[in-house]
């Protein structure tokens, strides 16, 4: 029987990103639970997020779930990297849907992620978001993108406060990537200059390293991670 290394959830887990870090994770012997709309086939346990119902029935649903799925055990890393892109400025007749969709997308489900670990990650944890480098500034061809990225900001440097609600000694880190090398990416930016795209691999062996506990930045911490000629550098804010 193989030992367990190390249990994980990764919000989003069917997405590109989420599918690499799950993928990742069983390689090294890790537990890894999906949370996500669709379930993902190589995960051990599933959370389906029904996106009907509002944002305090769906924290509901999925404490309720997490908690029958662990039996009792904690989590060493709570991985969100659910989200996704929409553009527009105030001036559109899709503003206003937009945001929305963004906000739904990237703050419930970092909310949520957050709420999960403070009950259920072990001391010392790693809860992970996705913000974005494009939203430490204006962002006024996709507004919605930009403000629904901005809160997780917030939310990371919230809980890296002593008072933040997280287990003890856990770090809450935000990645902020520019642009991740994935197949929707592929399609819709074929003659984009892929040598400043982030590989998915090199973001799910920097989640790994962090969720052992190796070169993790301090809690409360941004991460830009900023691609250059194929090399992926870390700015640490």
């Amino acid at each position: 029987m193989t030992t367990i290394a190390g249990r994980v959830l990764v919000y989003g887990g069917k997405g590109a990103l989420g599918s690499t870090c799950i993928n990742y994770f069983k390689k090294n012997n890790w537990w890894v639970g999906s949370i996500d709309l669709t379930p993902n086939e190589n995960a051990d346990v599933n959370v389906l997020v029904k996106s009907e119902i509002d944002w305090t029935e769906q924290c509901s649903a999925v404490l309720k779930e997490v908690e029958e799925l662990l039996k009792g055990e904690k989590l060493d890393a709570l991985l969100c990297v659910a989200g996704g892109w929409a553009g527009e400025n105030a001036a559109h007749k899709d503003f206003i849907k937009n945001s929305e969709l963004m906000w739904k997308q990237s703050v419930w489900s970092s909310t949520i992620a957050s709420h999960v670990a403070a009950k259920y990650l072990k001391e010392g944890g790693l809860l992970q978001l996705t913000g974005a480098k494009a939203a430490l500034d204006g962002t006024a061809g996709m507004i919605g993108y930009g403000m629904a990225k901005a809160a997780v900001h917030h939310l990371v440097k919230s809980l890296g406060d002593k008072k933040g609600g997280l287990p003890s000694k856990a770090t809450a880190i935000a990645i902020l990537p520019i642009t991740l090398d994935t197949p929707m990416n592929r399609k819709w930016m074929p003659k984009a200059d892929k040598s400043t795209w982030t590989p998915l691999e090199f973001v799910a062996e920097l989640l790994y390293k962090w969720s052992t506990n190796s070169s993790r930045p301090d809690t409360g911490s941004l991460v830009q991670l900023v691609t250059t000629a194929g090399n992926t550098k870390l700015i640490v804010n």
